[in-house]
C-alpha cells in the first residue's frame, strides 16, 4: 500500500510540473495570441501528441471507451476548470487565481468525503490547511480577489477537484491515455467556437506554434500522470500534494521568466514541503500500524 501511495505522490508531482510548465509556456504565448485561441491550439496540438501514442501502445481497440459516460463526465470538469481559469486569469491576474484555486485540494477531500466515504482524519485536514496557508503565501493575492470575477477561480477549483474525484472511480477497464485522449480532444471542441464567437483570431507565427507545441506536449503528460495518480491513491494522500504546482510555479518564475520569490514567499514553500513530508510521514506510520495488526502471534 504504502509503495502504491509513494508512486501516487510521484505522480501528482511530476504532474504538477508539467502542468506549470504547460501553463508557462501559454503565459508566452498569450503575448501574440488571444487567450481561448492559445487554448484551442495548444489542446489541438496535445490530441495530435496523444493519438499516435495510444495507437503505439496498442490501445486503439480500447477507443470506444472515449463515449464512456464516466470518461466524457470527466472531460467536461476539465473544460469546466481551464475555461474558469483563462476568465479568472484575465480579469483578476494569476496571483489572486491562483491564490482562490488553492481550495481544490480542500474541495477534493470533502468530496471523497461525502461521495466515496474515504476517512480524512483531522491531523490530514490540518496538514492540508498548512498547504493552504503556505500557497497564500507565495500567491500574495491582493485586493482584486474581491472582483465579482474571483467566482470563475472558485469554479476553476469545483472543476478540478470534481476531475479529480471522476478519476478515483474510472473503470479499470479504461486505459489512462484513452481518459487522457478524451480530455485533450473535448477541451478544443468547447473553446474553439467561445474563440470564433468572442475574438478575432490571429495567425501565430512559427516561434508562438512551436511554444504551443510544446505546451501541448507537457499537458498531455500532466493530464495523464495526474490521472494515474488518482487511480493509484486516494485524496487523503495527495490533496497535500495539490501544492507541488505552487513551488513548481516560483521555479519556473526564476528559470523562465527571472521572478524570484520574496520572503514571505520563500516562508510558504517552506510550509508547502513541510506539509507533504509530514503526509508522507503519517502514511508510512498508518502503514506500519496496519502490518503490526495483521501479523499472527506466536
Amino acid at each position: 500500500m504504502q509503495h502504491t501511495n509513494t508512486r501516487a505522490i510521484a505522480a501528482m508531482i511530476i504532474a504538477a510540473g508539467s502542468f506549470v510548465l504547460n501553463d508557462s509556456l501559454m503565459q508566452l504565448a498569450t503575448a501574440a495570441l488571444p487567450p481561448f485561441e492559445v487554448v484551442t491550439v495548444r489542446g489541438l496540438f496535445a490530441s495530435l501528441w496523444c493519438l499516435p501514442l495510444v495507437l503505439l501502445m496498442g490501445q486503439g481497440g480500447s477507443l470506444h471507451f472515449l463515449a464512456h459516460p464516466r470518461v466524457i463526465l470527466r472531460s467536461l470538469f476539465e473544460v469546466v476548470a481551464i475555461s474558469s481559469f483563462i476568465l479568472a486569469l484575465v480579469h483578476v491576474g494569476v496571483a489572486n487565481a491562483t491564490a482562490i484555486f488553492q481550495i481544490a485540494p480542500l474541495l477534493t477531500l470533502v468530496g471523497s468525503s461525502l461521495l466515496w466515504g474515504e476517512r480524512i482524519g483531522a491531523l490530514r485536514l490540518a496538514l492540508v490547511g498548512v498547504g493552504v496557508l503556505g500557497a497564500l503565501l507565495v500567491a500574495q493575492p491582493g485586493a482584486a480577489s474581491a472582483s465579482p470575477y474571483a467566482f470563475f477561480a472558485f469554479l476553476t477549483a469545483l472543476g478540478g477537484a470534481s476531475r479529480d474525484l471522476a478519476s478515483r472511480r474510472m473503470p479499470p477497464a479504461v486505459p489512462a491515455f484513452v481518459v487522457t485522449l478524451s480530455t485533450l480532444t473535448v477541451v478544443p471542441l468547447v473553446t474553439a467556437p467561445i474563440m470564433l464567437a468572442f475574438e478575432t483570431p490571429v495567425w501565430p507565427a512559427p516561434a508562438t506554434l512551436s511554444l504551443l507545441a510544446a505546451a501541448g506536449l507537457f499537458l498531455m503528460f500532466g493530464h495523464l500522470l495526474i490521472f494515474v495518480a488518482f487511480r493509484l491513491a486516494p485524496a487523503r494522500v495527495l490533496a497535500p500534494f495539490y501544492y507541488a504546482f505552487t513551488v513548481w510555479a516560483v521555479i519556473y518564475g526564476v528559470v523562465i521568466f527571472g521572478t524570484w520569490p520574496n520572503g514571505l514567499a520563500s516562508l510558504g514553500i517552506m510550509l508547502i514541503l513541510g506539509a507533504g513530508l509530514a503526509v508522507l510521514a503519517l502514511g508510512q506510520r498508518e502503514t506500519s500500524k496496519a502490518l503490526d495488526r495483521s501479523e499472527p502471534e506466536v
